[in-house]
């Protein structure tokens, strides 16, 4: 009997240890760690590139096309209506909630306290600071070296059109009987 409650009680402290260690994040953890991670700036830098790829689809949207002074007219009212949409969508007033429920949803409090401690420490400020440099360098370092191989690929389906355009200009042979 007494076995039995010491396993008993073993059982509900390894229980409770399990759940003290996966309690959620408090709203205080996760506004500190939004501000040592610098959420609302990274939000705001986005914005520039969302709307960057706005303009460029509507470009290729129009592209080739002559519009009128009126179409043209509602096309910029459209972009500009467009580019207001998202930001108010993206307001910081109206993502933060979005970002807490997530953090609460995805991390303990004792993994938000870690990462708040690294986004704090002089590495992780670091991190912050070069991220934008360590994107622009990795994007120029994959378009490098990706580049060959779109080379190689275009070549092949130029290969493989002409390939095409040599069997359709053939004429058939007739068979006889």
């Amino acid at each position: 009997m007494l076995h039995s409650l010491l396993r008993l009680l073993l059982l509900s402290c390894l229980f409770a240890t399990a759940s003290a260690l996966a309690t959620p994040p408090s709203d205080a953890e996760i506004d500190r760690l939004l501000k040592a991670s610098r959420s609302e700036d990274m939000l705001k830098a986005i914005l520039p590139q969302i709307e960057d790829m706005q303009r460029q689809q509507f470009a290729q949207l129009t592209a080739g096309k002559e519009l009128s002074e009126t179409q043209q007219a509602e096309l910029d009212r459209i972009q500009t209506k467009t580019s207001e949409v998202v930001h108010k969508a993206l307001e910081w007033e109206r993502m933060r909630p979005v970002y807490m429920e997530v953090y609460k949803q995805t991390f303990s409090s004792q993994d938000v306290r870690a990462i708040t401690k690294f986004y704090e420490s002089r590495a992780g400020r670091n991190l912050l600071d070069k991220t934008p440099a360590l994107m622009q360098n990795l994007m120029s370092a994959v378009q490098q070296s990706i580049t060959p191989m779109l080379q190689e690929l275009d070549d092949e389906l130029k290969q493989l059109s002409d390939d095409k355009t040599d069997a359709s200009t053939d004429t058939p042979v007739k068979k006889t009987k």
